[in-house]
């Protein structure tokens, strides 16, 4: 009788391992996908296979136990700063978080010494860049990064006013993505919709983050006490 249980175990592996192989490879991953909280769409973890994946990306099926990966391959997208979603703040009109972000870096006139720095090329104006989303604004805020090294400088700034783009303490340059992010959420109904959608869920990036970045960089963190926010006021 002793030697039951373990013989029982052992036939229930066999079972079990016989199943998996007749499912093929995937099959862990669809029962790890059907494990998922039922109240969230099962869409979300879906596995992808895409041989054309960018190394940069970080697919759905990453996510650990508890946590989403805010993917761009569905609508937890909207929830990027990449996205789409244009918002007012401070008077002016932003097409994307990420405009926002990247025209901080750029030329805020003619009298700014970004400006007027001898042998820089600045490819686009600071009301282009606002107006861009996506990659468009990123690969902006990337030639404006080079000109900033070109130029030995670390600060960018927002109405006339000089900060440090990568502090070691968060500070105004934090401050003023946070408060973007409360206007891009409150502006669009379909943000807020998605965002709340995610209950308590823990909000990952869909992306790999340079090491020890500045907590600007953290949006999904960002996203996450404005939902708490929000579900308070609920």
């Amino acid at each position: 009788m002793g030697l039951a249980a373990p013989d029982s175990a052992r036939t229930s592996l066999i079972v079990t391992a016989c199943l998996l192989l007749a499912l093929g490879p995937n099959s862990a991953s669809r029962a790890q996908q059907s494990s998922r909280d039922a109240r969230y769409p099962a869409h979300w973890w879906t596995p992808i296979d895409d041989p054309k994946k960018p190394e940069w990306e970080i697919l759905p099926q990453e996510a650990g136990p508890g946590e989403v990966i805010l993917s761009k391959r569905n609508e937890l997208g909207l929830l990027s700063n990449f996205a789409p979603t244009p918002f007012v703040f401070h008077g002016k009109k932003y097409a994307s978080l990420e405009g926002f972000w990247q025209m901080m870096k750029y030329p805020g006139g003619p009298n700014d010494p970004r400006a007027k720095f001898p042998g820089l090329e600045w490819k686009y104006t600071r009301d282009q860049v606002a107006q861009m989303v996506s990659f468009e604004a990123n690969k902006a805020g990337a030639l404006a990064s080079e000109n900033m090294t070109k130029m030995g400088i670390t600060w960018v700034s927002f109405e006339g006013k000089r900060f440090e783009y990568k502090p070691a303490v968060p500070g105004e340059h934090y401050k003023l993505i946070v408060e973007a992010t409360w206007e891009k959420v409150k502006q669009n109904p379909e943000v807020k919709k998605v965002l709340l959608s995610t209950g308590d869920l823990t909000l990952k990036p869909d992306h790999h983050q340079e090491p020890n970045a500045p907590v600007a960089w953290h949006y999904y963190e960002i996203l996450m006490r404005i939902r708490a926010e929000l579900q308070k006021r609920r």
